[in-house]
């Protein structure tokens, strides 16, 4: 039996792997921010599964979730993986605010009495390409609908190259919170090679502006695995944002996927670091931000001690959803906007991603569904263990760990090669196995095992190195 290696505590430096166990486990796997994974989704879920999913979701008593997608961008970043359209007209926005006035009409009327949000996010896309004016239209859509719980988290993604103070004392007026800002790395041949400029001076005005306006915690967008990263560059840009000290720090695995996101091809592929280079990318920023005093969440998320995230981390409370590790775990999710992920009465769902499609959707008094999925009571168990894992790096099956003898089997070659520690029906990760994460929950996944995910399809999956 390999190593017994205990769970990192989140402030030590990762072990090393070996090339070898890089090689063997760099595979394709779902990133798990839902189970099932949206390609097992179905298109043959549509409206009228909506509306049920709707409908039990009235019958509870309980604040919601809402997610509005804003697409909009003013250019196209090399590697974006989201659902954006580019436009540097502003006058676009305007039937697109319209659409999504219709369409949370539509959900309110079908949640009844249910309209209490206990969080609310705004992603993209850019939320502030929209004008202020169109904020302000976009923000009654939200509160004419819906109830605004007074301590609720609200939530907005920010690029600063396109956000002014008006925009950030506008947000911060209305109650919002808490800001996401994309900032990716700040080495000048990287932004160039990905389409994306933002200097460090300009971040950091950002940043001491939302904090002197009330904004209580910014998260900053990291990317690792871009084109032209080199382990000094990247160093660089690690320590820059240590020494700028954001409460939290995203530290995402770039997930090239050229098949899905042609836009992506515009990289020079040649420069992009795999394998054993892109782990060294990981470590680094890993290592330097728990010198620095940040918390190791989860798969990829930094925090501060004194942080709601690093707080839930220690009391075994930390979720995971469409949105990233969050403290509120919302039983509902409602998801307004093209391509937009909702989690509702029993099922995922979402919006179709074309606008067109969207709009008329919307005109014609349709919910603008495009695929789903209703849970089933083994979705839900598998669901549990993988989010346990995701966001606690342990899981105890208890009573069910018979059924799951197969999945136990399968998991005692992960223990040989030190990921994890298997004690009964109890699993605890190693500091190795928080980094293969991905690997661990998959064994879980009931749908890769069936035939309906081919090995040709695999590859719609990023890497998990």
């Amino acid at each position: 039996m390999g190593p017994r290696l205990a769970l990192t505590d989140g402030m030590t430096h990762l072990p090393a792997l070996s090339a070898d166990l890089v090689r063997r486990y760099d595979v394709a796997a779902p990133r798990y921010t839902s189970y099932p994974t949206a390609p097992m989704w179905t298109d043959r879920f549509g409206r009228h599964d909506y509306a049920l999913a709707l409908a039990h979701a009235a019958a509870r008593d309980a604040p919601l979730s809402l997610y509005v997608h804003i697409p909009f961008c003013r250019k196209m970043c090399s590697y974006c993986g989201c659902n954006v359209i580019i436009t540097k007209d502003g006058a676009r926005c305007e039937p697109y605010l319209k659409a999504l006035d219709g369409e949370a009409g539509l959900v309110a009327e079908q949640l009844g009495p249910r309209r209490r949000l206990s969080r609310v996010h705004l992603g993209g896309g850019t939320p502030t390409t929209l004008t202020e004016a169109q904020l302000v239209t976009l923000w009654r859509t939200i509160t004419d609908r819906f109830t605004i719980e007074r301590d609720a988290e609200l939530a907005v993604e920010i690029d600063p190259m396109v956000t002014s103070s008006e925009q950030l004392a506008l947000l911060r007026g209305m109650g919002f919170n808490r800001l996401s800002m994309g900032v990716q790395d700040f080495d000048p041949e990287v932004q160039h090679a990905v389409n994306r400029v933002q200097s460090i001076e300009d971040t950091r005005a950002t940043l001491d502006y939302a904090r002197a306006i009330g904004f209580k915690s910014v998260n900053f967008d990291l990317i690792y695995g871009l084109p032209l990263q080199t382990p000094e560059s990247w160093r660089r840009t690690l320590l820059a944002v240590a020494e700028m000290r954001p409460d939290r720090v995203s530290l995402f695995s770039f997930a090239y996927v050229p098949e899905l996101k042609p836009h992506q091809r515009r990289l020079p592929a040649a420069h992009l670091p795999l394998g054993m280079d892109k782990l060294t990318l990981f470590r680094a920023g890993h290592d330097t931000l728990v010198d620095a005093g940040y918390r190791a969440i989860g798969l990829d998320h930094f925090a501060l001690p004194d942080d709601d995230l690093a707080r839930a981390a220690d009391d075994g409370r930390l979720w995971r959803d469409f949105q990233g590790y969050t403290v509120e775990r919302a039983p509902d999710t409602i998801a307004l906007g093209t391509s937009a992920i909702g989690q509702v009465g029993g099922a995922f769902v979402q919006n179709t991603r074309l606008l067109p499609a969207y709009q008329s959707a919307i005109r014609d008094g349709r919910l603008p569904i495009e695929r789903g999925h209703w849970l089933t009571d083994d979705d839900r168990r598998r669901a549990a263990i993988i989010t346990d894992l995701m966001c606690n790096g342990k899981v105890d099956l208890g009573a069910d760990a018979c059924d799951f003898a197969l999945e136990l089997g399968e998991l005692r070659a992960q223990e040989r090669d030190g990921l994890l520690v298997i004690d009964g029906g109890r699993i605890t990760l190693s500091a190795i196995g928080r980094v293969l994460v991905r690997n661990v929950a998959a064994v879980f996944d009931a749908y890769l095992r069936r035939d309906v995910v081919s090995d040709r399809e695999r590859p719609r999956y990023s890497r998990t190195v």
